[in-house]
Parts: structure tokens; C-alpha cells; sequence
């Protein structure tokens, strides 16, 4: 962190430069420097805070959907996780991508107090992400045969193609309610989200029961559940948009120019997506990997149970992640390129202290955890001695989600899918792959193997961070901010 020279040369005429007015003058700026620590951190953490539980809480829809699938089957539970990977994969991943492009157009302009343009970028990114419904749809129209041609195990594939249908229904309302969740955090409104997002996973779970047990409709009552909790958000979220007074500023009803520029939201919208994506796409990649090895169906559930368990872990530095996003646009559209710099430096911190504990917590729940999501003892056991591998995994991704964070912050979307590309395609998954099939380590190899990608991400983003230019980067942003919304009032002219 640095000190402005002014503010330097202040503190040091402040106090006669004696052996004791030296001393003095170094307590001061220790005391200063403290002092903006403290407050970065506080804010941070109030916004993590919230932000954690409504992460986890969004997540929490489909792994409580692959529980209650879970009790009906290891056939069940293998298909409807490979057809969750599969979603996520060519859809749900390219939806929260997008939400990080928003969070840097709309982070940005609420921090340069351009709140008006704050719903006119999410009114953009929601007709994009509707569009873009359409194609996702087909796709996954078509996941069983999809599956069949991936040499997928053809009963798997088979109710795995059944599943990922019935999740079409689920992509259109999940587009909105990312758009809209960007939207409220991006000033820090987390209440109404964490209200919203803990009231649907209670009746989430009641849905999953009654359709899935009591209706007897198994994986599709799952799938369905999961579309109908969407809508439930999108519509108590769109009525604290309508008539929260703290929104009243940011939300002034729909506008033509929302349907206006689309191309300049996609330009950074893309890359974002691409950024996620690419390394999602590696993650579930490993799924379908593991429906090549010996004993497929055990591999596959095994493997399922802990990216499900990876993705829940993930929730708390990803929270952290978005309230650092969060505080880094905020800054750099205000201009205070210090306090940027502060915010992206205390959220990796913070970030190092979750991953240790985090660690801790699942290598002393290794034993019992499996039995969440199975009653087979074979694969509780096995999942047992894959998890401290599994913790391992998840320090190194919490590591990087931050320093990816302070990316996205900054609108370095295209640097971040760069970055990304090379660490999963060109270290992680080969090394997998030899780990897996050469070294016949199988699923334990596989998830070794992907560790070294994401080691690789999280040291080239710590490079990137620590080598920032926050004060060029402050400049920047002002400049685009001011042409942006120059641009906008024109149209409206027009």
C-alpha cells in the first residue's frame, strides 16, 4: 500500500524532525495506515457476510434437488449429476459469467454516482441473457444423445438426457434472478437478497419432497422444482426493485436505451463469461472423465459428491469474492485509487485465513460427509479418502476467485479468460489425465491433476495483482465512466 507524498510531507512538518518527532511522525502513519485497514476490512466483511449466505443459498437449490435424487439410486443420483454438470456447463456458467461483466458496469457507475446507468446496464444484460436462453435450450434438448456420443454409460445417459429437459424451464428465470442480484449488490442492498434467496430454499426443499416423494416423480419433479424456486426469486427480488426507496435512484422503470448498445455490453460480457467458463468447463470435464474409468457409476457419484461439496465450500471465498469485486469498481469509479488497492489486498488476506479453516473443517468431517448425499458405504468411503485432497483444492480455488475478484473489478475480463485458458487446458486437465489413466491414480488422480491448473491461475492473477497500476487504473475508469454516460444522455436526446 502506498502513501501520498503530500500527505507524507504533511505528518513529517507536522513533527520537528528530533529523535522523538521522527518516532512521532511513525506512529502517526502507522496509525493512519491501520486505521484504513481496519475500515477496508470491516466493509468487506459486512458485505462478505450477507453475500456468503446468499451464494450458498442460491447454490444450495440444486444440491438440495441432488439429495433428495440421491436416496432414490446410485442411477439416479450419477444421472442427475451428470446432467447438472452438463447444464452448468453449457449454461448456468455462461449466466453467472455475464453477471460478472455486470458487476463491473454497474459496480463502477454506482461508485461514479452514475445511478441512473446502474438498471439501464441490468436491463441490457437481461435481454442479452434471454437471447441467449434460446440456444441453451436446444442444447440441452438434445444432452442424451450428447451423452451417448461422449461414450457415456447409455443407461446414465439415457436419465440424464430426461433430466436435463426438464431443467429448461429453469434457465430464463435464472438469467433474471443473476441480473437482478448483481444489481442490488453492487450497492451493497444485501438484505432483501438474503431474505429472498433463505425463504426459497425452505420451500425449495418442501417442493423437492412433495414432487420428488409424495407426487413420485423422481429426477423430474427435482429438475422442476428448481425452475419454479427461480421464478419465486425473480418475483419477490423485481417487487423490492419496484418499490425500494434505496432503489429509487438506480431504478426508474424500463427504458428504450436498456434495449440500446447491446454490443457494448457483450464486449465485455463475452470475455467474462468466457473467463468462468473455461474454468467450470474443466471441473465438469472431470465428470465426464471419471465415466471412463474403471467402475464408472462409483467413480461418477464419487466424483459428483465432491464437486457438489467443492462448489458449497466455494460459496464462502466466492461471497468474499464478490464483495471485493464490489468495493474495487466502487473505488475505481469514485476514482480513490488507494482505497482499490487497500480492498484488493485485504480480500486476499482474508481469503488465506477462510482457506486454512476451511480445511481443517472438511478433512475432520471426511468420514461422515458422504452419508449427505448416499447411503452406500462403498462410495462414503471412498469420498472419505479423497477429501483432504478435495480441501486442498478448495484453499487453492478460494486463493484465486479472490485474486480473479480484483480482475473483474477492474474490468479485465479478456486478461482473466487468457489467464484461465493456459493454467486448465494447457497444465490442469493433461496433468489430470496422466495422473487418471497413466499413473492409474483414477478419480484421486483426477482431482490432483487439476490442482496444478489451479495453482497455476492463482500464482499469474497474484503477479497481475501485485503489479497494478491503481492509480493509472483509477484514471481509466473515470475516463470511460464519463464517456459512457455522455454516450447515454445523447441517445435519449436522439
Amino acid at each position: 500500500m502506498t502513501m501520498n507524498p503530500s500527505e507524507l510531507c504533511e505528518d513529517l512538518v507536522e513533527s520537528p524532525l528530533t529523535e522523538n518527532g521522527g518516532f512521532t511522525c511513525l506512529r502517526r502513519l502507522s496509525k493512519k495506515w491501520g486505521s484504513e485497514t481496519s475500515e477496508e476490512l470491516k466493509k468487506q466483511l459486512q458485505l462478505a457476510g450477507p453475500l456468503v449466505l446468499v451464494s450458498f443459498l442460491k447454490y444450495s437449490l440444486q444440491m438440495i434437488s441432488l439429495m433428495f435424487i440421491g436416496h432414490l439410486g446410485d442411477l439416479p443420483l450419477s444421472a442427475a449429476s451428470l446432467a447438472t454438470s452438463f447444464a452448468q456447463v453449457t449454461g448456468f456458467s455462461f449466466v453467472d459469467g455475464m453477471g460478472g461483466a455486470l458487476e463491473t458496469f454497474c459496480g463502477q457507475a454506482y461508485g461514479a454516482k452514475q445511478h441512473r446507468m446502474v438498471g439501464i446496464h441490468m436491463q441490457r444484460a437481461v435481454i442479452v441473457l434471454m437471447i441467449l436462453g434460446i440456444p441453451f435450450s436446444l442444447v440441452w434438448a438434445f444432452a442424451g444423445e450428447i451423452f451417448v456420443f461422449c461414450k457415456q454409460d447409455s443407461e446414465i445417459s439415457a436419465n440424464a438426457g430426461t433430466y436435463a429437459k426438464w431443467l429448461i424451464p429453469s434457465i430464463f428465470p435464472y438469467g433474471i434472478m443473476q441480473c437482478q442480484v448483481t444489481f442490488l449488490q453492487t450497492q451493497s442492498i444485501l438484505k432483501p437478497l438474503a431474505i429472498t434467496t433463505g425463504l426459497t430454499s425452505l420451500i425449495h426443499a418442501f417442493l423437492c419432497w412433495l414432487l420428488v416423494f409424495k407426487f413420485g416423480l423422481g429426477n423430474k419433479g427435482a429438475a422442476l422444482c428448481n425452475s419454479i424456486s427461480y421464478w419465486i426469486i425473480v418475483l419477490i427480488l423485481g417487487l423490492y426493485i419496484r418499490f425500494l426507496p434505496s432503489c429509487k435512484g438506480t431504478w426508474t422503470g424500463i427504458s428504450k436505451e436498456g434495449g440500446k448498445n447491446l454490443c457494448s455490453f457483450l464486449s465485455l460480457g463475452i470475455p467474462s463469461a468466457l473467463m468462468l467458463c473455461v474454468v467450470r468447463w474443466a471441473y465438469e470435464c472431470l465428470v465426464l472423465v471419471a465415466g471412463l474409468l474403471p467402475d464408472p457409476k462409483l467413480e461418477t457419484s464419487m466424483m459428483s459428491i465432491s464437486l457438489c461439496t467443492s462448489s458449497v465450500v466455494f460459496m464462502i471465498p466466492y461471497g468474499l469474492a464478490c464483495a471485493v469485486r464490489t468495493r474495487v469498481s466502487n473505488e475505481l469509479g469514485a476514482g480513490r485509487a488507494k482505497g482499490a488497492e487497500v480492498a484488493a489486498r485485504i480480500g486476499v488476506y482474508v481469503a488465506a485465513v477462510e482457506g486454512l479453516v476451511q480445511c481443517v473443517v472438511c478433512i475432520a468431517a471426511r468420514n461422515v460427509w458422504g452419508y449427505l448425499f448416499s447411503s452406500d458405504v462403498v462410495v462414503v468411503t471412498y469420498l472419505a479418502s479423497v477429501m483432504p485432497v478435495l480441501a486442498f483444492s478448495n484453499f487453492v480455488d478460494g486463493f484465486q476467485v479472490v485474486l480473479s475478484g480484483n480482475a473483474r473489478g477492474c474490468g479485465w475480463q479478456k486478461i482473466g479468460a487468457v489467464v484461465n485458458l493456459g493454467a486448465y487446458y494447457l497444465v490442469g486437465l493433461p496433468l489430470a489425465l496422466i495422473l487418471a489413466f497413466v499413473l492409474n491414480l483414477g478419480g484421486k488422480g483426477l482431482w490432483i491433476g487439476i490442482i496444478g491448473g489451479s495453482s497455476i491461475q492463482a500464482l499469474l492473477f497474484l503477479v497481475i495483482t501485485i503489479r497494478t497500476n491503481w492509480d493509472e487504473q483509477a484514471k481509466i475508469r473515470i475516463c470511460t465512466t464519463n464517456i459512457s454516460t455522455h454516450v447515454s444522455h445523447e441517445q435519449v436526446k436522439v
